[in-house]
């Protein structure tokens, strides 16, 4: 549930700190954010 939290505020944040930002950067940031939540994963366990 951490991960998700963690992943959900990501998404929150890009989207209100970049509203106008092109759908390229929002796919990029979408797989930084899974790469990101991989990597909490293994840091929770």
């Amino acid at each position: 549930m951490k991960v998700y939290i963690i992943w959900l505020i990501g998404v929150i944040t890009w989207n209100f700190a970049v509203p106008g930002a092109a759908p390229i950067e929002d796919v990029i940031v979408a797989i930084l954010l899974s790469f990101l939540s991989m990597g909490l994963k293994k840091f929770f366990k």
